[in-house]
């Protein structure tokens, strides 16, 4: 079969394709816009303006006796409905983005992403990484007495937070409980990770509704104060199992959010699942630089099989270090491993079983294919 050759342009052709390019590009530029996305819904997101296009669409004249077309006017602040490009990575709530509107249709498309920098990710249900959250601050570890803490997932939490760049603060709800006798363990768990250099918050938050907010003394909202002072102008996510009072806390900062709450299984113990999709809730929805929360669905398994057992171990702080004086270079850390450095560390009283117990625990998940 015979090639088929590619026609020679002459410089008067290439220059008035190279300018019609051009006459495009600024065409579709003065279209464009910055916005943030606020949620994901599958194939659609909700983007929040916050500028304006460089020339601004002008609504259609409207003759006498016809119908009023629609027509949506670009207005700072608003948010709209967005398809992004098949070419850009997967978005993420709180990513910046440049889109264009469409006012005749109410509809927007994101044309390109503005740089991250960070990016809370998991896998998905196929084994995918799926973006959580972009451009995060801190990743707020809310946990309770009751459901009971789960320590390996405060670990797992805790090296996520490594690999995305992201500040780990713990937030310990219903601190309240702590009194019971039963629960004297979670306050032991809350000082082990202060040792560690860890951040942490005592809050005690029912539902909103519960709360006097003209009572600077209710004991209901202890803990709120030390909260916002921590995130106050950050970019911050809550995760944590479920039924530790995330939708009340979030609710507490932002009365205005309207998070639906659940209760406690009488039965189990454990949370009942009340998000569905991850949200940004700003502080101040006219001004975004002053931060907000990414409410997320809640999970009580965080898979980490894109990490190697080497990845699971740097988030470790504590034992990281330790790592390199084994006597064996492929040590797996176990607790039958010869000359492992952990485990002497533990004998000393230096670290602590369970920290190395759950790194192995981690490290065997994330060094096992899951299909």
């Amino acid at each position: 079969m015979a090639l088929i050759r590619q026609r020679k342009l002459t410089h008067q052709q290439i220059r008035r394709i190279e300018k019609q390019q051009k006459s495009s590009q600024d065409s579709n530029d003065d279209a464009l816009m910055d916005g943030v996305v606020m949620a994901h819904y599958g194939k659609q997101l909700e983007v929040q303006v916050t500028s304006l296009p460089s020339k601004t669409p002008e609504p259609p004249v409207v003759e006498d006796g016809d119908p009023e077309p629609f027509w949506q006017p670009i207005v700072i602040n608003d948010i709209w409905r967005c398809h992004a490009r098949t070419n850009l990575p997967m978005l993420a709530t709180g990513d910046n983005v440049r889109w264009a509107a469409d006012p005749n249709t109410g509809f927007g498309r994101i044309e390109a992403m503005q740089p991250r920098v960070s990016l809370v990710q998991r896998p998905d249900r196929y084994h995918k990484l799926k973006p959580v959250a972009a451009n995060i601050d801190i990743l707020a570890i809310v946990f309770a007495p009751l459901p009971a803490a789960a320590p390996t997932l405060i670990d797992r939490y805790l090296v996520v937070c490594h690999h995305a760049g992201v500040r780990p603060l713990l937030v310990l709800n219903k601190s309240d409980l702590l009194a019971n006798e039963p629960n004297t363990e979670t306050a032991t768990l809350l000082a082990d990770y202060a040792k560690l250099g860890y951040d942490s918050v005592l809050t005690s938050v029912d539902c909103p509704e519960n709360i006097a907010k003209d009572d600077p003394n209710n004991e209901i909202a202890r803990g709120l104060d030390d909260l916002k002072r921590y995130i106050d102008k950050k970019l911050v996510i809550f995760a944590g199992q479920s039924g530790v009072g995330k939708s009340s806390l979030i609710n507490a900062l932002l009365p205005e959010s309207a998070q639906s709450v659940n209760v406690i299984s009488e039965n189990s113990q454990l949370g009942q699942h009340t998000t569905t999709t991850s949200r940004l809730l700003p502080f101040d929805p006219q001004d975004l630089t002053q931060g907000g929360i990414v409410d997320t669905p809640g999970i009580r398994e965080y898979g980490i099989w894109h990490l190697t057992p080497e990845d699971i171990i740097s988030g470790f702080i504590e034992l990281a270090p330790l790592a390199k004086d084994c006597r064996f270079r492929d040590c797996r850390h176990t607790k039958n491993s010869k000359g492992c450095a952990l485990w002497q560390a533990v004998a000393e009283g230096t670290v602590l079983e369970r920290r190395v117990e759950n790194l192995v625990t981690l490290q065997i998940e994330a060094d096992t294919k899951p299909y």
